[in-house]
């Protein structure tokens, strides 16, 4: 039977892909203006909506993925005989992954024959987009459910995902930043260079002054640690800061030639932890 690629919406990939694609996925929920909304990649809570009320003052918060869903979601497939790979967003930044865990136990215990795999993508934004990418042009090319994990498994740790954000003051919230430092980097206008490791956290690397630094710094980044760009698909995400996002595909494209660009929106989930004005940048290297 055919394998189903099973995604969540922090994937961030763009709402046409999914759609033309009929790519299943799990929304993670962002609560926001007195109520809960699922992130649909920007379906029903559009970007501009979201970014345009965070900077007005919303502070908004998120909630994980329950068992219950998975559950439901993994027992229709099970139910159909089809084999499924569920690839979710780090289990260092969401409970959803280990919602996901659980709801496979149940369901093999009801189902034995049912055949759920859950990839921890160790990733979150357009960076699992991307192996949600390859995962899924992977099945349209003939690759069997095990072909698709195993290089999935193999490859996770080889995604870069380096980050920029342009107000420290969400950082700090979340407890990636000290709320002294937050203060001192707002007034120096310091920006910080992020990565996620190969435990799924965003980790802080390295600080530079001022806005165009920073995105050159990504692209710093990209230089130091790509492999064979050329046979590359890469991905930026942007907090609803599209010029800087062109911009650094632009200083990309001037030295290499890759495949393909993909460029979205952070959706409202990583986004609501991230702020407007976070800029990312995803492509395959060695290592992390």
């Amino acid at each position: 039977m055919e394998t189903v690629l099973l995604i969540d919406s922090c994937t961030d990939l763009p709402l046409s892909f999914v759609e033309e694609n009929k790519i299943p996925y799990v929304s993670l929920v962002c609560n926001f203006l007195g109520g809960e909304h699922k992130d649909d990649f920007g379906k029903t809570l559009s970007y501009k909506t979201f970014y345009d009320t965070v900077r007005g003052g919303e502070m908004p918060s998120t909630s994980q993925v329950n068992v219950y869903v998975y559950q439901e979601i993994f027992k229709k497939y099970a139910e159909e005989g089809r084999p499924v790979v569920y690839l979710g967003l780090s289990s260092a930044l969401s409970g959803s992954l280990n919602s996901a865990r659980m709801a496979q136990e149940l369901v093999c215990e009801e189902y034995p024959e049912a055949d759920i795999t859950v990839v921890d993508s160790r990733s979150a934004s357009l960076g699992e987009g991307l192996l949600a990418y390859y995962a899924f042009k992977m099945l349209m090319d003939g690759a069997s459910k095990d072909e698709v994990v195993s290089w999935l498994e193999s490859n996770k740790l080889k995604l870069n995902s380096w980050f920029t954000v342009d107000d420290l003051g969400h950082l700090k919230r979340g407890g990636r930043v000290s709320g002294a430092s937050a203060f001192v980097g707002t007034l120096l206008d310091i920006k910080p260079i992020l990565n996620i490791d190969d435990e799924g956290r965003l980790v802080p690397k390295a600080k530079v002054q001022g806005r165009k630094k920073s995105i050159k710094a990504l692209f710093e980044m990209f230089e130091e640690n790509v492999v064979n760009p050329e046979e590359q698909v890469i991905a930026i995400s942007h907090g609803d800061c599209l010029e800087d996002a062109k911009y650094l595909e632009s200083l990309i494209l001037k030295s290499y030639k890759v495949k393909e660009v993909i460029i979205n929106h952070v959706g409202p989930v990583i986004g609501a932890h991230s702020g407007p004005g976070t800029l990312a940048l995803f492509f395959m290297g060695s290592k992390r």
